[in-house]
């Protein structure tokens, strides 16, 4: 692809930018689009990949069929499978006609599946299918349907660790990545941001008829070193935000308003070191939101838990009831390799004899979790008359654990 072809690429596409791997990124789409070879394109949010199956689509052979771009992230799970495959009269409550889905819609064309990261894991299985074979079965019906669609997916989360996580099919992901093209992030083109402040201040200038923003030498430094979170959707807020506020403060009949980069700076938030944008090929180490509810829920038992020994060891002089619920997470389950170092209570080297957990506040030296736990084992054997096998159940832990602690007592 020559320079000049490549530039009129951008300019049909108005793309601004001649970093390396934004042209690499634009002459792979255009190499790949006479075939219909699935792309998944890679890329931080706001780095412009929707430009991307635009440019396949309009060079490839189906440039005359239809065209759709689904924000999979955007369409509630359980309408999902109804938006891409259509769904039959009668299918769920509120489908009151037969309606046809985007793979059938856009038979012959291109389909561009935006966050396909997000697709439930029943969606991802229908996905593959009509990806392998081109079939798919609308909601509510049994009848196998045909398409010949071109799809390009995008994602800006990484699908290799999704996998790894149980979150992404890898036979879905393997299949989508035949071609993989990566969108570089706004902090990586650091030379291509200046042209692209000034491109959206003069297209908002011109736009509302108001002076136009330049920037001085130290606040295009300014521009280049700041990080860009929010990649090239954050440049053109912040470019219209300070045209127009400080255009009202040029000149009568001025066409420019310079800005140095104390201006500048007011305009550009906080560099947050905890809100850094994880690139398309870093893990995404973040929990979701069942796996956070699940990790709350973990901590709010344990401090019951706590509270419910803290009771027992200072309880001034009370003991615990016979049969008393003990609480799950204060003694654990014996590992399978019966490693031992996991168990919240230790071996104690030198036990003590005791007749009864009888602890009052004048004790100090007797508060003692070591001695809680001995107590709680005769308790559960004194429950079953010795039975160390139904005392072991009670207490949650094996009978060899129960056996080595009660050799303690000895």
């Amino acid at each position: 692809m020559t320079a000049q072809e490549l530039q009129n690429l951008k300019n049909k596409f108005d793309i601004i930018g001649n970093d390396p791997a934004l042209n690499r990124a634009l002459e792979i789409a255009v190499a790949v689009a006479p075939t219909d070879l699935t792309v998944l394109i890679s890329g931080e949010s706001g780095v412009g990949k929707e430009n991307i199956p635009k440019i396949i689509h309009q060079n490839s052979l189906r440039r005359t069929g239809k065209y759709f771009a689904i924000n999979c992230g955007a369409i509630p799970e359980g309408t999902i499978d109804s938006e891409l495959f259509g769904h039959e009269k009668g299918s769920f409550t509120g489908a009151n006609e037969m309606r046809r889905g985007y793979f059938e819609e856009a038979d012959g064309g291109t389909l561009f599946l935006d966050e396909v990261g997000e697709l439930p894991l029943p969606s991802q299985a229908k996905l593959l299918r009509v990806l392998q074979s081109g079939e798919f079965i609308r909601v509510g019906s049994s009848k196998v349907l045909k398409t010949d669609v071109r799809v390009v997916a995008a994602t800006n989360v990484n699908l290799r660790y999704a996998v790894s996580r149980g979150k992404f099919r890898e036979d879905l992901y393997y299949r989508l990545n035949a071609v993989s093209i990566l969108m570089p992030a706004l902090r990586e083109r650091k030379d291509d941001i200046h042209l692209l402040f000034r491109k959206f201040a003069s297209d908002f200038a011109a736009r509302y008829n108001i002076a136009k923003i330049s920037l001085t030498e130290d606040a295009v430094t300014l521009l280049k070193t700041y990080r860009w979170p929010g990649n090239i959707r954050q440049l053109k807020n912040v470019a219209e935000t300070v045209s127009a506020i400080e255009s009202v403060k040029s000149a009568p009949g001025s066409e420019r308003r310079e800005i140095n980069a104390a201006t500048l700076g007011k305009y550009l938030p906080k560099d947050d070191p905890n809100l850094l944008p994880a690139k398309a090929d870093a893990a995404d180490s973040a929990f979701s939101s069942s796996e956070r509810e699940m990790i709350v829920r973990t901590i709010y038992q344990l401090r019951q838990d706590v509270d419910y020994l803290k009771s027992i060891i200072s309880g001034g002089g009370q003991t615990m009831p016979a049969g008393a619920a003990i609480p799950e997470t204060c003694i654990r389950r014996e590992a399978p390799d019966d490693q031992h170092a996991g168990e919240v209570f230790k071996e104690n080297p030198e036990p003590e004899e005791q007749t009864a957990v009888n602890v009052t506040r004048e004790s100090p030296d007797n508060l003692s979790i070591e001695k809680t736990e001995l107590e709680l084992i005769k308790r559960a054997l004194d429950k079953y008359k010795g039975n160390r096998k139904l005392a072991a159940e009670e207490l949650g832990i094996s009978e060899r654990t129960l056996y080595r602690k009660l050799k303690s007592l000895e």
